[in-house]
Formats: C-alpha cells, sequence, structure tokens
C-alpha cells in the first residue's frame, strides 16, 4: 500500500473510532446519574427497597456496566437486559441474557416474556432505569397471542429486505407485539427513567427500539398502509390481527394522552449527531473544512451513494460553489437496500458497504487533481452479513480493482459488496463496539 493510502486509511479509522467513542455510554450514564437520576429517584421513589434495571439493545450491556460502575456501591440493583450475540460484557449484578438479531430467535422470546413479567411486578414503590438502544425492536419481540412466533419471525425477515426505512418498519413492529409501542410502561406500576442511545434518525424515542417506554402515536391504519406501500407480503394471522385492529376490536398503542407516561422520564444519552459532531472536531484538527450534511440521510444505499458522488465531483473539480479543499463531506442517517428472495439468499455486504462500493462506481471515471477517499460504517461494527463495520475506499483503489479485474457493477448488482472489499483487503473489521448509533459516512477530499 501506498504511502497516502496509509495516511487515509488511518485517519479514516481515526474518524470512526472517534465517533464510535461519542456513543459509549460510560461518561454520559455517569453525568446523568449525578445530575438527573439521583434527584428523580429522591422525588419519585423516596422509599425504595432496590433499583430494577432492564433493558435491550446492541449497547444493553454496556449501558448495564457503566450503570453498576456509578450506582453499584450507593444502591441495590437487581434486574437483567438483553443484548445482541457478541455483544454482552461482564457485569456483577445485572444480568445480560443475549438473542439473535435482526431476526428474533427463541432465546430473544424467552427474554422478552420475562422481561414482560418481571416489569410487570416491580413494587410502586421502587424504581426502574430502562437502558433502551437500537436493536431493541427484535431483542423484546413477544407477538400477541393471535400471531404464532413463527410469523413474527417471517415478518421481520419481509421488513428487513423490503427497502422501507427503519421508523415505518417500527410502526408494524409496534402492532403485532406485546411489548413495543409503550406497552412496557403500560403494565409497570413503578415510575421509569429510561436511558437511550439512539439509532434512528432524528432520535425520536418511538422509534429508538421500537419505544417500549415511549407514546406511540401512530395506529393499526399506518401499519397496514405501511405493508401496502412497501409490498410486503405477511403471514394471514397477522394481515387477519392488523384488519382487526383497524375495525377496533383491539385497543391500539398507548398514545402520548396516556396517563400511563406521567411516570416515565426520558433523557438521551447518544446519538448519531454527537457522533458526527466528534468526527467533525477531529477532522477540524487535522486541517480539513468539513462539509457535514446531517444524521437524517435515508434511502436506497446507492441512491445516496449518487448524490453524495455528485457532490464530490463538483467539489473536487471546483465547480458548484462548494467549499475548497481538503474538504471532508460527512453524513449520518440510515440506508437501506432492496432485495429480493433470490438476491436475500446470496447477499454479502451491509447497507455501508453497498453505498461505498456504489461511491466507488459512481466515481469511477471521476478525474480531478486532487486525491478522494472514503469510509461508511455501522457503528455497531457490524455491518449486514460478514462481519464487517463498513470499508475504506482509498486513492489506490481503482489500480488494484483493474489488476484483480474485479467487475464493481457485478457485485452491486448482486449485492455482494463484502466480497469486492475482501479481495481488495479494504474490509473495516473491529469486531462488536458496544454501542449503536447508526452509520458513519466521511469522505475525504484532498490532503491536508
Amino acid at each position: 500500500m501506498s504511502e497516502r493510502d496509509d495516511f487515509f486509511k488511518a485517519l479514516l479509522t481515526q474518524v470512526f473510532e472517534a465517533g464510535v467513542l461519542a456513543a459509549q455510554p460510560q461518561r454520559a450514564i455517569e453525568s446523568a446519574w449525578h445530575e438527573h437520576l439521583l434527584p428523580w429517584l429522591e422525588q419519585l421513589a423516596p422509599e425504595r427497597e432496590r433499583i430494577w434495571v432492564f433493558g435491550a439493545g446492541k449497547a444493553a450491556a454496556s449501558m448495564a456496566k457503566a450503570l453498576e460502575d456509578v450506582a453499584g456501591s450507593t444502591e441495590a440493583l437487581q434486574g437483567f437486559v438483553v443484548t445482541r450475540r457478541g455483544h454482552a460484557v461482564k457485569t456483577n449484578v445485572i444480568e445480560v441474557v443475549q438473542a439473535a438479531h435482526p431476526v428474533p430467535d427463541e432465546d430473544g422470546q424467552r427474554a422478552a416474556r420475562r422481561l414482560y413479567k418481571a416489569i410487570s411486578e416491580v413494587p410502586s414503590s421502587d424504581a426502574v432505569i430502562a437502558l433502551v438502544s437500537g436493536g431493541g425492536s427484535s431483542l423484546l419481540s413477544v407477538p400477541v397471542k393471535d400471531i404464532p412466533f413463527v410469523d413474527l419471525q417471517q415478518l421481520n425477515r419481509a421488513l428487513l429486505s423490503c427497502g422501507a426505512p427503519i421508523d415505518e418498519m417500527n410502526i408494524v413492529r409496534k402492532h403485532v407485539t406485546q411489548t413495543l409501542g409503550g406497552q412496557l410502561a403500560q403494565v409497570c406500576r413503578a415510575p421509569v427513567f429510561q436511558l437511550l442511545i439512539s439509532d434512528v434518525p432524528g432520535d425520536d424515542p418511538s422509534s429508538i427500539a421500537s419505544g417500549p417506554f415511549s407514546p406511540d402515536e401512530s395506529t393499526f391504519h399506518d401499519a397496514v398502509e405501511v405493508l401496502r406501500r412497501w409490498e410486503v407480503q405477511v403471514p394471514h394471522s397477522i394481515s387477519r390481527y392488523l384488519d382487526k385492529g383497524v375495525r377496533g376490536g383491539v385497543p391500539d398503542t398507548p398514545k402520548r394522552s396516556s396517563l400511563v407516561f406521567r411516570k416515565v422520564r426520558t433523557q438521551l444519552l447518544a446519538s448519531n449527531l454527537k457522533s458526527l459532531e466528534a468526527a467533525t472536531e477531529l477532522l477540524e484538527s487535522k486541517g480539513y473544512r468539513v462539509l457535514n450534511l446531517g444524521d437524517t440521510l435515508e434511502g436506497e444505499a446507492r441512491d445516496v451513494a449518487r448524490v453524495h458522488a455528485a457532490i464530490v465531483r463538483q467539489a473536487a473539480t471546483g465547480q458548484g460553489g462548494w467549499p475548497t479543499g481538503p474538504l471532508a463531506i460527512l453524513s449520518g442517517g440510515e440506508c437501506t437496500v432492496t432485495l429480493n428472495d433470490t438476491q436475500l439468499r446470496q447477499a454479502r455486504g451491509g447497507r455501508n458497504s453497498e453505498f461505498l462500493l456504489a461511491l466507488a462506481f459512481y466515481l469511477r471515471d471521476l478525474k480531478a487533481e486532487v486525491e478522494i477517499a472514503a469510509m461508511a460504517a455501522d457503528t455497531d461494527g457490524i455491518d449486514g452479513i460478514g462481519g464487517h463495520a463498513g470499508a475504506l475506499m482509498l486513492p489506490g483503489d481503482k489500480l488494484l480493482c483493474k489488476a484483480a479485474k474485479l467487475a464493481p457493477q457485478l457485485h452491486l448488482d448482486q449485492h455482494t459488496s463484502y466480497d469486492y472489499f475482501k479481495q481488495l483487503d479494504r474490509l473495516l473489521m473491529t469486531g462488536p463496539t458496544m454501542t449503536n448509533v447508526n452509520d458513519l459516512r466521511v469522505i475525504l477530499i484532498g490532503e491536508p
């Protein structure tokens, strides 16, 4: 690898690490404990015998460990959290249960049923701290009694491959489960303080892990519309139940006006926006001007890449009024990749590596005097299928691609971005980061 490639690889890796560090819960939970949680406990649960800790998500275990570190010596903590397999950390008193993600499995269902029961039995004089992060939707999936668990699994697979944005997928999930869309708050008699790590654009609490402790303003009708709009085929048990809900045959999820939310307090600990801010600070310290496109970008991965490529073309050639280089373009949010049944079986990669492969393809004929490098990765360390966090695009890749006789468009069409970047040795391999605030995309134009 050339010296310039080494420079860009090191810098892009540093940017990713800075974004992930900004999303780690330790410091944020310590601050929240002293500034917010302790006063809240004294006000709403002064006679508490213990604090019950429950949670779900990819960051749930690291959040539990951080809470133990700050509160374990002064409070009696009890409870458990559910996290994705491979995302567990060692805790002292708060149990960590692991289950499958993104399609729920039997371990997850058992843990979610146990959590539902435990929360409903917490005495009203005690308090609950809920640790909620991205990934919790599948880890807390207990279907309503009219829907078999296998049908809920099939629904999740269909939603994941249809191309719908995460907030719309969550609307459906909330209306076919007993645990999401504010329903855990509904069965809890004790006051609840929920700490959130957001993986959704806009950081709406009702969308983070499908808002188990947050009011849900969506309806059964909205859920049916999502399935219709994205042409999602679902099992008959699910369509029957949703139709029953539309007719008013079963209660909808609790809304903002419900009295159950008077006892719920919410605080956001980390988000995609905060990670983008950390990345911006690092890049500016290295001499880059930063164009931050924000944390709410959504859409098909290759379509988002096409827009980014258009900006890069203009900025790299001094057109369009974009800032002059060296320039860094940042964006967050969450792309989607739509797959049919055949593509779903053969796909290898994820939304970030697909975005980056599309970006490389759209810039394949760019002739500019400045070098272009890029990275796209999921802050949880796992980008789809392959065990990679994402991938890198370096200036020397065009020559490597030609020498290896790789066909970028073929890999795009087959959704095998993992194979493409593996052959170039450009996969970003980090392992689970124990947090999750969505995607981080960085494009560098020029070198300081």
